[in-house]
């Protein structure tokens, strides 16, 4: 197996959707696309942002085995499918992430040696808040939950490989380029030693 796996988790707001959709623009990268049980919002596509399942769906996947990862976020399940991912690592390509920090260590564990982690934030609590605010797609209700979810999720930053902070998103951008440059460059265990065995 070939590829690599980028992770990139942060506070829902901080810019992970926009700076992926610049890589995919130029890298040949898989996106994987989580399923989730919350509601579809508005300029949202199924199969594009998200697979959108019902409750009793997700749970009938978790038993099947069917996820990569999954956890609960603000009331609401999100999950990535395995088997799209295991065929684009075959293919040796980029699979991307955007996951939480469970997500995160759950696929760290399974894939110690493939895996780069990126983790992605705004400048300050209050440029985050803005953000989430002129998004305009959530309640107050949500957006402070976001908030005191970014505030727990800040804590497990030093669990990631590499922090970028997007206050400038150009300058983010190009960091994100190397970083990804950086993890296609990531040999697996089972190469090395057939490498070894050769030489």
């Amino acid at each position: 197996m070939g590829g690599a796996l980028v992770v990139l988790s942060g506070p829902s707001g901080c810019g992970k959707s926009s700076l992926v959709n610049e890589i995919l623009k130029y890298e040949d990268a898989y996106f994987s696309i989580s399923t989730t049980t919350r509601e579809i919002r508005d300029g949202e596509e199924e199969g594009v942002n998200y697979f959108y399942v019902s409750k009793e769906e997700f749970k009938k996947d978790i038993e099947d085995g069917n996820f990569l990862e999954w956890a609960e976020v603000h009331g609401n399940y999100y999950g990535t499918s395995i088997k799209p991912v295991l065929k684009a690592l075959d293919e040796k390509k980029v699979v991307i992430f955007d996951i939480d920090v469970q997500g995160h260590e759950i696929v760290k564990k399974k894939f110690p040696l493939l895996t780069t982690s990126v983790f992605i934030t705004t400048p300050s609590q209050k440029e985050l808040e803005n953000r989430l605010i002129n998004r305009a797609t959530d309640s107050e209700e949500v957006i402070q939950n976001r908030l005191i979810n970014a505030k727990e999720e800040m804590k497990r930053a030093d669990e990631y490989e590499f922090f970028i902070i997007n206050d400038d998103f150009s300058k983010a951008l190009n960091e994100l380029k190397k970083i990804i440059e950086v993890a296609k460059l990531k040999k697996p265990l089972k190469f090395i030693e057939d490498f070894g065995s050769s030489w």
